[in-house]
């Protein structure tokens, strides 16, 4: 505080206070008048929120007409009690408007929050003087905040107390018993006798269903965000297969525990069930989609957070009979367009959007030869339970993400009993291990079908906003998924999910950053980084290991792009196995454990190769390798000119120089990799190298190189955008090539 200041004001917290309340009077004391004060949570507060100076001269000396904005016992609460909330009234002297971050996702461009309104009591409506929501910044996502927030409101609106609610008789014999069911559970125990967050979840979700499958799309100018940024989206060349909408959503019936009443005559599971009705009646002239039952996950000795969620909403039913008033659907304009803004400051920073009218460009259509690769498929509740379970609350991840989580430690914790290496292996326990990496891979499965569907979806606006999202959560499970598929390598030490009581920005990247963390090259953030494509498309790519049978493609696609630029293949037809042979015919058959290839509906577009240590691998071509390609192909004639073929021939007829042991000390791990031309996403690239990676450190690797011709620009070019760096050169270097490394 400046000199002057100081001789008025005797602490910031008069010179607030003096300030806000003569802007008060001045404006005729408006009924709505909010002040954020300095002190906003309690972890702000000094020394505590009792004994804090500060919020004692606001309570004090602020005008009654003015209302406190409060956050909480921190600035995204997990929980804000009754207890504390009637502490800060009392310090303040009036009930404070919350203030709630729950759905603030504005610290970590990563996380996403599509979880229902959780942690606040219903008690708390009567004991507060408002509630603001500051949720995700992308707006087309915050129909879940607002639409459970809403239930949350309007299931105690009258402001019934706990003590109303419950009596001595029936309700306690139903907490009693619910409170056993979940014994043991990780799901926090909900004992709000008017409010269930899983039923207000699936309510929402139900409803906002029926939000993509009208087609919509913003004509308004794109607002920027601090959150994950999208680009402009062009949808025009999408097929009309891309813009189809699903028509009925099957669901299994809520059942409620033995003996409770009747849940079609709870408010919410009638407000729930209408949303169904109106779901279905969406597009009454297509044939309804089948509904797909999946196999139940089977979990270790631990509780099921699955099926401990399926109890919890079956026992929130019976709580909810005590519920005072109808809960009905939120309105919402299914057609709401931002307005456009008049500022000039505003129409120098934002950019027109690209949309389908505006570019005008042609549909494609089928050739007379050609035929559809896929159908596509529509948009289901249970993909939309997936998504919300993904990128749930701050503090939490939603119950099939959690069991995920859990899945793939126990996998990588486990493989021991299944890897190459392992002797004295026990049946039993491979069966196991493989039983539930299907499984687990299964799942993997269900969040790429997610995305595809989402990605199809007809509501375009919706999409903008989740993709980023959904883009990025699915390329970290493809890696993960053909990681567990390869997996035979030495368990890690076992992380914890979201422990301790940090503020959740502690958390960095979400669920996805926590299966990043779970990956030997975890700390490997260049290639975790996969921005989502301008255009938002539903093509996947699938990473397998190699496998003998594959060897056929990965010759085809060697010799492609070693030609790549090249009017006319440079050895002609006569032997097409050469290059192969000479760039990827060692890594196939000596170290066939550290391959991967690249899939497309087409078949084998790419391959990742590599060996854990190149000196024995050097070693064993020379004693098999080698002297079959000497047999396979003659040795050229020296004394006349060679061709391109007749040098490569002789390669295998010479005799290499192994490479510097100072050098082979640092990057002891040989790669090789090729994608095809005609695969245009740079991630792809980027999860086959990071897969590759991840095996070879996962089997003690410290670094990896690999060897480029000199004039090969595209690959130098390539493996850079991988980071691989040029390495000096050193004496033992072959001429003409370039060695590129990258530490692990």
């Amino acid at each position: 505080m400046c000199p002057a200041d100081k001789e008025v004001f005797s602490s910031f917290a008069h010179a607030q206070v003096s300030i806000t309340n003569e802007i008060f009077q001045y404006l005729g004391e408006p009924e709505t008048f909010l002040f954020c004060p300095t002190e906003y949570c309690g972890t702000f507060c000094y020394p505590n929120v009792a004994q804090s100076p500060y919020l004692h001269t606001v309570g004090e000396k602020l005008l009654p007409g003015i209302e406190v904005l409060w956050t909480g016992p921190k600035v995204v609460s997990k929980d804000i009690t009754v207890e504390s909330i009637e502490e800060v009234s009392k310090i303040l002297k009036r009930a404070p408007v919350i203030w709630d971050n729950i759905h603030a996702n504005d610290y970590d461009q990563k996380r996403l929050f599509l979880g229902p309104y959780k942690g606040r009591s219903t008690e708390l409506i009567p004991r507060l003087k408002g509630v603001l929501t500051n949720p995700n910044c992308e707006f087309e996502s915050n129909f879940v905040a607002i639409h459970t927030l809403a239930t949350w409101y309007k299931s105690n609106m009258n402001g019934v107390r706990k003590d109303v609610a419950m009596t001595d008789g029936e309700d306690s014999t139903v907490s009693i018993q619910i409170k056993l069911e979940n014994e043991g559970s990780d799901e926090e125990l909900e004992t709000d006798m008017l409010y269930s967050p899983q039923l207000a979840l699936k309510l929402a979700l139900t409803e906002w269903l029926g939000e993509f499958l009208v087609p919509h799309q913003y004509n308004s100018r794109q607002v920027p965000h601090s959150g994950a940024k999208s680009s402009a989206i062009n949808v025009s060349s999408l097929g009309a297969s891309s813009l189809c909408a699903g028509t009925t959503v099957f669901q299994q019936p809520i059942m409620a525990p033995t003996g409770a009443p009747d849940p079609n005559n709870h408010p919410m599971a009638k407000s729930l069930q209408q949303q169904e009705v109106d779901v279905e009646k969406k597009e009454s002239d297509e044939e309804p989609m089948e509904m797909v039952v999946e196999k139940p996950y089977e979990t270790d000795p631990e509780p099921d957070p699955v099926a401990e969620a399926e109890t919890e909403t079956k026992n929130s039913l019976v709580l909810l009979d005590k519920m005072v008033e109808e809960l009905k659907p939120m309105d919402t304009d299914r057609e709401v367009l931002v307005p456009e803004s008049k500022s000039p400051e505003e129409d120098i920073d934002m950019a027109p959007m690209q949309t389908d009218e505006q570019l005008k460009q042609d549909v494609f259509v089928l050739g007379p030869n050609e035929k559809v690769l896929y159908t596509a498929e529509s948009l289901s509740l249970e993909d939309l339970t997936l998504l919300a379970e993904l990128f749930y609350l701050p503090y939490e991840y939603g119950p099939k993400a959690l069991h995920m989580l859990k899945e793939f430690n126990w996998l990588r914790a486990n493989c021991s009993t299944v890897g190459v290496d392992c002797k004295d292996k026990e049946p039993e326990k491979v069966v196991e291990w493989q039983s539930r990496a299907e499984r687990f891979e299964e799942m993997c499965c269900s969040v790429i079908q997610m995305f595809t569907r989402l990605s199809n979806s007809a509501n375009r606006t919706i999409l903008y906003d989740l993709y980023p999202y959904i883009w990025d959560i699915k390329s970290i499970m493809s890696m993960v998924k053909s990681f567990v598929q390869w997996l035979g390598c030495r368990s890690q030490a076992t992380a914890q999910f979201l422990s301790g009581d940090q503020e959740p920005w502690a958390f960095r990247g979400g669920l996805a950053g926590e299966f990043q963390r779970f990956l030997p090259i975890d700390g490997a953030n260049d290639l975790f980084f996969q921005p989502p494509p301008a255009l938002p498309t539903s093509k996947i790519y699938s990473i397998r290991p190699c496998y003998p049978k594959d060897e056929h493609a990965v010759y085809k696609i060697c010799r492609e792009m070693y030609s790549e630029g090249v009017e006319e293949l440079p050895f002609g037809g006569e032997e097409p196995d050469l290059i192969g042979d000479r760039l990827v015919g060692g890594f196939l058959n000596l170290s066939p454990d550290y391959g991967f290839v690249l899939e497309d509906e087409e078949g084998i577009c790419g391959y990742a190769l590599g060996t854990v240590d190149v000196k024995p691998f050097v070693k064993k071509c020379k004693m098999s390798w080698i002297p079959s390609m000497q047999e396979k192909y003659n040795k050229p004639d020296c004394q006349k000119d060679l061709s391109d073929a007749e040098k490569m021939m002789l390669s295998f007829h010479e005799e290499e120089e192994g490479l510097p042991e100072s050098f082979l000390s640092n990057f002891p791990s040989l790669i090789k990799m090729d994608i095809h031309a005609k695969v245009i996403d740079p991630s792809v690239a980027k999860s086959m190298m990071g897969c590759l990676l991840s095996c070879l450190k996962a089997n003690g690797s410290i670094g990896a190189f690999c060897e480029v011709r000199q004039a090969d620009k595209r690959m130098i070019d390539f493996y850079s955008k991988l980071g691989c760096f040029e390495v000096a050169k050193m004496e033992g270097f072959p001429k003409n090539i370039i060695i590129m490394g990258r530490s692990l």
